[in-house]
């Protein structure tokens, strides 16, 4: 079934949307809560409550990108699961590259952003001109928060050239952001 069918059996409230998600969406949306989370039964308990979102927010909403939609929903649901569960903890995966995307890119915990759209716009200008394979380990890292051994193993590289990719993308992203008066 194509995503058009999918969102149409949202749009009709037909339940078999939730079952047609999972059968097409459910591993992808899982691997980004589990790459959040590192754990089976929070990872899956995500994956439920993004059809659960999904179901809610469809209707009025008609995603364009249907697995951006859903992947959006996980990925917030998950980031929203780690802090609650590891709020006074500073030992998890996650926190490792949280930490690495405030150090290195400038990124701050709190809200800075007023204009969403304007930053969408600067981000997805950013990532259109970076080289494909730069993209997809720079996605890999900061979206779906792949380890550096995941990145390495899935794109061929040695792990020393996704640190230096990664390392010089997130000053390229800075310096981007900073000019695109992102940043004060």
């Amino acid at each position: 079934m194509n995503d058009r069918q999918i969102i149409d059996l949202y749009w009709a409230r037909d339940e078999a949307a939730i079952s047609e998600t999972d059968k097409k969406y459910g591993r992808y949306c899982y691997a980004i809560a589990y790459n959040i989370l590192y754990s089976n039964e929070d990872a899956e308990e995500c994956v439920s409550d993004t059809y659960g979102k999904a179901w809610q927010s469809i209707p009025p909403h008609k995603p364009n990108k249907f697995s951006a939609f859903l992947g959006k929903i996980t990925r917030n649901l998950a980031l929203n699961r780690f802090a609650y569960d590891h709020a006074a903890k500073r030992n998890a995966p996650g926190i490792a590259v949280l930490a690495e995307a405030q150090e290195g890119m400038g990124i701050q915990t709190e809200d800075h952003f007023t204009d969403e759209v304007a930053l969408k716009d600067v981000i997805n200008r950013f990532m259109d001109a970076l080289p494909q394979e730069t993209r997809i380990v720079f996605l890999r890292r900061y979206w779906y928060f792949c380890t550096i051994e995941e990145i390495a193993k899935n794109c061929k590289l040695p792990q020393g050239t996704v640190k230096s990719i990664l390392a010089r993308t997130r000053k390229k992203f800075r310096e981007f952001l900073t000019k695109e008066g992102i940043f004060l």
